[in-house]
């Protein structure tokens, strides 16, 4: 799969920038003594590890072996990752909105303001590199954990964008009359990114929550009934049933179609050949989906 291969690709080149990012963010962190640049440096690790976990999926659910304990393959692990992958993220801004509020009210924090514009400039320009790169390349792979991905390296371009408004802002206030203000910029601007940045991830788990739930997408569902609807009415066959999921990036649909009495189906090719049609309109074969097309008379088997 020629995707699948990009997409690991993809995951392998952001788990580098970001253990560079994340190295970064702690030396600078602990140099300047921000705890807004520390935040960013763990939360590139975190991201780093979930970029690991994404790529090591990513490789599962593309094998082609049959294995006779997983025999609908490995599609269902995908949306647990990208549910835990997001959750991480939404927990993390958590923790570190309390951690914000406590060096506030312990009277703020102060920096060494040349290190940490240095360092936010540095990892602005990383940031916003790897998120449109990877969002250019995912326009053609599709894929939902390149664009979690991309989500993350967003985030961490908007968390440190405003860490170095931040800091340019506090550092001009330095032997002013607002100088006072210096020590509460770090503990400031992190409360807000956090409380900003905690639902980025809530569209990616809410999803994945529905796929591990095995919840029809409307849009799937909406396919089927139109391409069932036809079939039914061209071919004089009295109803049908259909059921679909969609888990991860793979698809399964069940469709009982019921025969009217009297009506035959004279042999197998007969009726492979309506398969063949129902599967074409729905968009064809593939390892990526799992279509299941049964004919019956009796309407206890619908």
């Amino acid at each position: 799969m020629p995707e699948a291969t990009a997409e690991q690709r993809l995951l392998r080149l952001s788990i580098g920038v970001t253990v560079v990012v994340s190295l970064f963010g702690v030396v600078f962190g602990l140099l300047s003594g921000s705890l807004s640049i520390v935040f960013d440096g763990v939360f590139s690790a975190i991201d780093a590890a979930m970029s690991g976990l994404a790529l090591f999926v990513s490789r599962l659910v593309s094998r082609d072996s049959a294995n006779r304990r997983f025999q609908f393959g490995y599609w269902h692990i995908e949306p647990m990752v990208l549910a835990f992958n997001g959750g991480t993220l939404m927990l993390l801004c958590f923790y570190a909105f309390l951690n914000a509020v406590a060096s506030f009210l312990e009277g703020g924090r102060q920096l060494a303001f040349d290190w940490a514009i240095v360092y936010a400039i540095v990892v602005c320009v990383m940031c916003f590199g790897m998120f449109f790169y990877e969002l250019r390349a995912n326009r053609r792979i599709g894929s939902d954990f390149i664009r979690l991905d991309a989500q993350s390296w967003l985030m961490s371009a908007a968390i440190t964008s405003a860490l170095l408004v931040a800091f340019a802002i506090a550092w001009s206030f330095k032997g002013t009359p607002y100088g006072y203000l210096t020590p509460y910029a770090d503990p400031v601007v992190l409360a807000l990114l956090t409380i900003c940045l905690v639902f980025v991830p809530i569209r990616t788990v809410r999803k994945a929550l529905q796929e591990v739930l095995l919840m029809t997408p409307p849009e799937l569902d909406a396919q089927v009934r139109r391409v069932m609807n036809d079939v039914v009415a061209r071919h004089g066959f009295k109803t049908y049933t259909s059921y679909a999921a969609k888990v991860g990036r793979a698809q399964f649909i069940e469709i009982h179609v019921a025969v009217p009495e009297g009506m035959r189906l004279d042999n197998v090719a007969a009726a492979d050949e309506i398969r063949r049609e129902i599967a074409d309109a729905l968009g064809g074969e593939g390892p990526q989906r799992w279509l299941t097309i049964d004919f019956t008379a009796d309407p206890r088997w619908l």
